[in-house]
């Protein structure tokens, strides 16, 4: 195996924090696992071994399967219909869960009718003591109540033992112990009463039969709940088509997905949904691409413009070249990220994790407590056991381990929606406490589609040749001045040389011969390195050229600086309004550029940015956000180049426009698929709901069970002089559960655009 090698488990029935602890736990113990996170609202385990270990798959299942869990290994074939798979068990467990509730209820009913009608409505419960003997009525309510525990609530009894054997308690183990002790108290009170003291032969069969029904009813609806958490990448999945209609044996034929090849030619009709990744070799048309990107607006699409799979086409047929298989494809990236975010665990849940490993065995020991006290010191041991099982129900963590992950899995959707990548899932944390972003210029605040504005050459000079040659000198690189002079040319029909002796000057320009003449391109230092100095007029127009916010460099020939070139990169249109929805989210904004500082100044002025970097070489952005980060905090870098990338790991996120390129991409904690400045506040505002929700749920998940277990306890009883029934604690405990999913769904429709 690789160093670092990382292994996806599907794992199926773990319904609980403690579960979640159980199945770490059990892969930790492994020799050569060095990392064990395991998500209960993707329900999935994700393995780091350590370096040059060597563990086999089946290990790491059978350790899942000792515990009482399934388990299967994703891997390439099969990870990206792992989503799809888990919504089908969750779909199957939700109707398993439905069934059981139904089957409880039924059985459940006459127990509860028979026991709490009696107690409430006294002409019901004499009638039916005319009907039935008091002896002939607890039998019945003992069969139907043991019914209710050895079929649809037999799972809380094998995996809850089976966990108190292992000396691992969990959530089953609370609703066994709790249930089956009202049960068997109860069975004593109707078979062996002279087993109890005086007084003290109550039945109970209704608070254990209720307690599953209710139980199985908060799972059926948390199960159905959790199934709409992984909506958005379900959304994702159903945009990968199944077939392609690809040229072969000289004719086209419509195969299955998997069957296509790199390099295939394949044909896309209007109104059909492009089937994979490719380059267009024929045809042109209007390309919606918003269930990828977000981008609202269809996209105009020629030959040789790039397509991307599960995007629709519009109204004009295709030949597209494939250039990426369906599992290298931009969706499965998509998808993958995604996952990646939704597997990583958030500082917050390290803290909860802390607090359940020893919550479920607290619980337990106080139950016990409760139990002593009352049979001491209580009115008799019917109280005991009442306010025992109360206790144990009502402590249940099934919240616990929701609260984090489904707010996690729910964001991370919803922000792929609106075109936003978290390929980190603590990135989510991490920028909603961003005080500052930084933007690269060019390509990021700017179009990165420059034009030559303004050509001042020396009198005397032949500026249509001059321009010839500086064309030819760039015409290989791709930096956006080089394609802006390279275009200048092109429309003028100018004629290019091959250059030779080309030399980048890092953060300063570009040289080269050309023909006879040796030309330098670049900034006032390039020229100064080169000892060359600009004349007054030259420098007074450069610097005019400057405050108008274009880039200016100046040009030299063989030891003389010749003139100046003057060239203009658009403002992004939505660039401004991003900048002050940042502002209003109470974030302060950077600029950091290679541009002359008048160049700069005159771009920050327009966007209203705070602060400005320019003049910077590449290798200086890193420094800068740490001196940033010094200065504000929490810092934010959104880049597009190659450049970019230290700056981007050194930021406390990284954000990478989508055009941008892999390196930068590769950097980042985030990714702005669409290119719209707008997303980068939109994502800001996703993170701080998330952050928001999660701190509601784990309020929820434990603040209910700070303030009933007193309440259980006996508390409510001294009180009121009023039982906490564990019937109570059985609805308090599914709420919670219940509360937290919807709270984390809410997210689905939260507008991260302002109003």
């Amino acid at each position: 195996m690789t160093q670092q090698e990382g292994v996806q488990l599907a794992v199926h029935g773990m319904n609980c924090a403690a579960c979640v602890r159980h199945v770490e736990n059990a892969l930790k113990a492994i020799e050569g696992v060095d990392q064990a996170f395991v998500n209960l609202a993707t329900a999935k385990a994700y393995v780091t071994l350590a370096p040059h270990a060597r563990v086999a798959h089946t290990t790491l299942i059978q350790a899942i399967q000792k515990k009482g869990f399934e388990a299967q290994l994703l891997n390439e074939s099969n990870e990206l219909n792992a989503p799809a798979e888990n919504q089908k068990a969750l779909a199957k467990e939700a109707q398993q869960k439905k069934q059981a509730f139904l089957l409880a209820l039924i059985l459940t009913l006459p127990v509860f009718i028979s026991d709490m009608g009696s107690h409430l409505i006294a002409p019901f419960a004499h009638w039916l003591h005319q009907q039935i003997s008091p002896y002939a009525l607890g039998l019945m309510q003992a069969s139907l109540a043991t019914l209710v525990m050895v079929v649809p609530g037999r799972d809380f009894f094998l995996l809850g033992f089976n966990a108190l054997w292992q000396r691992q308690p969990d959530m089953n183990s609370l609703v066994a112990v709790g249930a089956g002790s009202a049960w068997l108290y109860s069975m004593v009170a109707l078979f062996a009463p002279f087993l109890l003291p005086a007084g003290a032969n109550h039945l109970y069969f209704e608070a254990a039969a209720v307690v599953i029904t209710l139980i199985l009813l908060g799972k059926y609806l948390e199960a159905r709940a959790k199934g709409q958490t992984g909506e958005a990448i379900n959304q994702l999945l159903r945009l990968q088509s199944r077939f392609a209609r690809v040229w072969r044996q000289e004719q086209w034929l419509d195969l299955p997905i998997d069957q296509i090849m790199i390099g295939d030619r394949i044909l896309v009709r209007a109104g059909e949904t492009i089937p994979l990744d490719g380059k267009i070799l024929q045809g042109q048309s209007h390309v919606n691409e918003a269930m990828i990107t977000g981008e609202s607006m269809p996209v105009y699409k020629s030959t040789e413009d790039t397509v991307i799979g599960g995007t629709l086409n519009g109204n004009g047929p295709l030949e597209i070249h494939v250039t990426h298989l369906a599992n290298q494809s931009t969706l499965a990236t998509i998808i993958r990220m995604v996952e990646s975010a939704q597997a990583t665990k958030l500082p917050v849940q390290n803290h909860v994790d802390r607090i359940t490993a020893w919550f479920v065995p607290t619980v337990l020991a106080i139950a016990g407590a409760v139990f002593i006290g009352w049979a001491i010191w209580g009115p008799g041991l019917n109280y005991a056991v009442v306010n025992a099982v109360a206790v144990l129900i009502v402590a249940c963590p099934c919240a616990m381990g929701l609260a984090v992950p489904t707010s996690i899995m729910v964001a991370t959707g919803r922000a792929a929606q609106l075109g936003v990548l978290f390929r980190q899932g603590d990135a989510l944390q991490q920028l909603a406490s961003v005080q500052l972003i930084a933007f690269d210029k060019t390509g990021t605040l700017t179009l990165a589609q420059p034009v030559v504005q303004d050509l001042f050459f020396n009198e005397g000079i032949d500026a249509t040749q001059t321009l010839s040659h500086i064309a030819s000198l760039q015409q290989h690189s791709e930096h956006p001045i080089a394609t802006a002079l390279v275009n200048a040319a092109q429309a003028k029909s100018l004629p290019l040389s091959a250059p030779s002796q080309f030399h980048t000057h890092t953060g300063l320009g570009v040289s080269a011969q050309v023909e006879q003449h040796h030309y330098y391109l670049g900034s006032a230092a390039l020229m100064a390195q080169q000892g060359l100095q600009p004349s007054a007029a030259q420098k007074n127009q450069f610097e005019q050229l400057a405050e108008q916010g274009k880039t200016v460099i100046y040009v030299a020939r063989d030891q003389d600086i010749i003139g100046v070139i003057a060239i203009m990169d658009a403002i992004r249109p939505e660039a401004a309004a991003a900048i002050q929805q940042l502002h209003q989210l109470g974030i302060k904004t950077a600029m950091i550029t290679g541009d002359h500082i008048l160049t700069a100044h005159h771009v920050a002025n327009a966007l209203s940015i705070d602060v400005v970097y320019a003049q910077t070489q590449p290798g200086d952005k890193a420094q800068i956000i740490k001196q940033l980060q010094a200065n504000y905090g929490t810092v934010a870098f959104v880049g597009d180049g190659i450049n970019d990338a230290p700056a981007l790991a050194q930021a406390d996120v990284g954000i990478a426009v989508g055009a941008g390129t892999d390196v930068a991409i590769e950097s980042a904690n985030v990714v702005l698929l669409n290119n719209d400045l707008g997303t980068t506040s939109a994502a800001v505002r996703l993170s701080q709901a998330t952050l928001r929700n999660i701190k509601q749920n784990l309020f929820w998940a434990f603040a209910y069970n700070i303030a009933l277990i007193p309440l259980a306890a006996g508390l409510l009883l001294w009180l009121t002089g009023h039982v906490f029934s564990p019937v109570y604690s059985a609805l308090a405990m599914a709420f919670s559960s219940v509360f937290v999913v919807t709270n984390a769904l809410r997210l689905k429709r939260l507008r991260v655009n302002p109003s």
